[in-house]
């Protein structure tokens, strides 16, 4: 652009000399302006036209001028009456045990007639009927007529008292049911200790990777002294191992029955399991 146009020549004409007026950022400013006062100008009369319009239509509407003067009344609502449950029934008192009229059974004695006593003398067929042989006389008791009781007798309750029976025992005087039993001297840690120093794992039962638990029985008698060592269950390759550690542990402690030591058998497990490597 020259100079002497520089004066009179328009901004954007500055700007955008040597420039590609023809992208559209030119006519954009151009005509930025005129957008800008259509847009504020097409507003105003919405804006206008909207405010009219409420106060035209707000001129329409008409209060009542009772509307805050009037009674509200609030209908009454009532509830629903339960229903009345009648009551249970009255529960009738157990009736009273009924008490027989009885005569008390006198055993025959064959004596003088002289020497009868007036008590002793036996009743009569007539006085017998619907009457019950008991202990004692009720002379004040109802009649059985047909009614089902159970036996009268003097107030006393009589029973009987058996011996109490002894614990089952074998022939040679093993006691099968025992309140205490028999144990290692020493509990369960003095017999863990006695294991882990005296079994040893078989090894046929090592290569085959057998291992299980197996359940001994024995016999422990008075005196703590073991007999009868036999295996019941578990792997047949560790039984033996398990008869002998038995054999070689010692007197025990015998079973308790009714405060005495006695003769009994005793089941022991002894469990066998190989060392993780």
């Amino acid at each position: 652009m020259e100079s002497s146009t520089i004066l009179t020549a328009d901004v954007l004409d500055i700007l955008f000399e040597g420039r590609n007026k023809d992208y559209g950022a030119y006519d954009l400013r151009r005509t930025y302006s005129r957008r800008l006062t259509v847009s504020i100008t097409v507003m105003l009369s919405l804006i206008c036209m909207l405010f009219i319009g409420f106060a035209f239509a707000g001129k329409k509407t008409k209060i009542d001028p009772d509307l805050f003067t009037k009674d509200i009344v609030l209908e009454s609502i009532t509830q629903p009456e339960k229903p009345v449950e009648p009551p249970p029934p009255p529960v009738k008192p157990p009736a009273a045990p009924v008490r027989l009229k009885t005569i008390a059974f006198v055993t025959p004695k064959i004596v003088p007639t002289e020497e009868v006593k007036p008590e002793e003398v036996p009743p009569t067929n007539e006085d017998m009927e619907n009457v019950k042989i008991g202990n004692v006389n009720n002379p004040d008791g109802e009649l059985e007529n047909g009614l089902v009781t159970g036996p009268v007798g003097d107030g006393v309750v009589k029973g009987i008292i058996e011996k109490p029976t002894k614990e089952d025992e074998e022939g040679d005087g093993i006691v099968m049911k025992v309140e205490i039993e028999s144990e290692y001297p020493g509990g369960l840690s003095a017999w863990m200790r006695f294991l882990n120093r005296s079994l040893r794992y078989p090894q046929e039962a090592i290569d085959m990777e057998i291992q299980g638990t197996v359940v001994v029985q024995f016999i422990v008698d008075k005196e703590g002294n073991v007999s009868e060592v036999q295996a019941l269950s578990g792997p047949e390759e560790l039984r033996s191992e398990a008869v002998r550690v038995i054999k070689k542990s010692g007197k025990w402690t015998p079973a308790v029955q009714n405060g005495h030591k006695v003769k009994s058998y005793k089941r022991q497990p002894i469990g066998f399991k190989i060392a993780a490597e």
